[in-house]
C-alpha cells in the first residue's frame, strides 16, 4: 500500500498560464517566477481565435493589448485572473470578469518615472522650440529670427490634466523651473504647489498643457476642436497618456491652421499610427509609444504582473486588483 507520505509528496498537475500577446523581448522573468510557483507558461500566437483557443483552459492570463470582451470571457472556463502588464485596463471587460469571478489586475506604478520624464522632455522641447530650431539649422538658416517669441520658463504657466501618480511626478519635475502650475483632476481638490482649477480655466490660462488621464468614457475625446479653441494660439499640448484622449484629426487641423502652436504625442487613437497622417504637420513632435520604456521599467512590469498571478493562484489577495466588487 502506498504510504501517506508518498501520496503527500506526489506532484500535482501544474497551473497553466497563457500570455495573450507577447510584446517584450522575452518572458524569462515570468517563466522563472511562475515555474517556481508550479505553473507552466505558454505564449499564444496567431489570430484572435487561435489565442482564445489557447486561453480557454488557462488558469491565468497575462495580457497587454489583446482585447478580452464579454464574449471572450465566456470561453475562459478555468481562468481565475487576468493580469495586465500595463496601467490601463480598457481592453478588458471588467464587469464581465467580475460576473465570472475573474480577478483583473494591472501594474499602476511601474513606469511613473519614465512617462513623467518623457512628458517633461517633450514639454521643454516645445517651450524652448527645439524642433523648430533644428529645422532652421538643417534648412541652412541661423539665429532666432524665425523662432520668436520664446518665454522665460519662470513666466510660463503649465496645466497638468490628471493628478495621479504620473501627473504628480510631472509636477515635481517641472516645479524647480519656476513655472506656474495649474492642475485639474475630478478627484483632487488641492495639491501642494498646484492651483487646482476646472478644465476650462486650465486650458484658457495655460501656455502648455500635459495630459495624464486614464481612458474612460468621460475622457475619450477630451481634447477636441472645442477644447483646442479654448487654448491660446501660442500654447502647446503634450500627450504621453492614452491616445484616444485626443481627437487626432481635430488636433492636426488646429496645428495646420495655427490655432495652437505645437503638440507632442507619444500615443495615438489607433496604433501604430499611419505616418502619412502626420506628414508635413507644422509644430508636431511625435514618438512611437515609447514613454513607458526603460529596461528597468519593463522588468518591473513583468515581475509585478507575474506576482499577481502567483498570489491569486495561491488564494492570496493581489496587490493591484481593479475590478473588486
Amino acid at each position: 500500500m502506498q504510504s501517506l507520505v508518498s501520496r503527500a509528496v506526489k506532484p500535482m498537475a501544474p497551473y497553466r498560464v497563457v500570455v495573450t500577446d507577447q510584446v517584450f523581448p522575452s518572458v524569462d522573468i515570468e517563466r522563472e517566477l511562475l515555474g517556481n510557483a508550479g505553473a507552466d507558461l505558454e505564449v499564444a500566437t496567431g489570430d484572435r481565435e487561435e489565442v482564445l483557443a489557447r486561453a480557454e483552459e488557462a488558469d491565468a492570463l497575462l495580457n497587454t493589448y489583446f482585447p478580452i470582451d464579454a464574449d471572450a470571457m465566456k470561453r475562459l472556463e478555468r481562468c481565475r485572473i487576468i493580469a495586465r502588464y500595463g496601467i490601463g485596463v480598457d481592453n478588458i471587460d471588467l464587469d464581465a470578469a467580475r460576473e465570472r469571478d475573474i480577478v483583473v489586475t494591472n501594474v499602476p506604478d511601474y513606469c511613473v518615472e519614465e512617462v513623467a520624464a518623457h512628458a517633461v522632455a517633450m514639454l521643454l522641447a516645445l517651450l524652448r522650440r527645439l524642433p523648430e530650431g533644428e529645422a532652421v539649422l538643417r534648412g541652412g538658416g541661423w539665429g532666432i529670427a524665425q523662432l520668436r517669441p520664446i518665454k522665460r520658463l519662470s513666466d510660463v504657466t503649465v496645466g497638468v490634466v490628471g493628478l495621479g501618480r504620473i501627473g504628480r511626478r510631472v509636477v515635481e519635475l517641472i516645479r524647480p523651473f519656476g513655472v506656474t502650475i495649474l492642475g485639474h483632476d475630478p478627484f483632487v481638490t488641492e495639491l501642494e504647489g498646484v492651483r487646482v482649477v476646472d478644465l476650462d480655466e486650465l486650458l484658457a490660462a495655460s501656455d502648455a498643457v500635459t495630459l495624464h488621464c486614464p481612458l474612460l468614457p468621460q475622457t475619450r475625446g477630451l481634447i477636441n476642436t472645442d477644447r483646442l479653441a479654448a487654448m491660446p494660439a501660442h500654447s502647446v499640448l503634450v500627450n504621453t497618456s492614452r491616445g484616444p484622449l485626443v481627437v487626432l484629426d481635430d488636433l492636426l487641423g488646429a496645428l495646420r491652421d495655427q490655432r495652437i502652436r505645437a503638440a507632442a504625442l507619444d500615443v495615438f487613437e489607433t496604433e501604430p499610427v499611419d505616418a502619412a497622417r502626420l506628414e508635413g504637420v507644422p509644430g508636431l513632435l511625435a514618438t512611437p509609444h515609447m514613454a513607458f520604456y526603460s529596461d528597468a521599467a519593463v522588468a518591473e512590469s513583468q515581475t509585478k504582473a507575474a506576482t499577481q498571478v502567483i498570489k491569486v493562484l495561491r488564494g492570496e489577495r493581489p496587490d493591484y486588483q481593479v475590478n473588486a466588487s
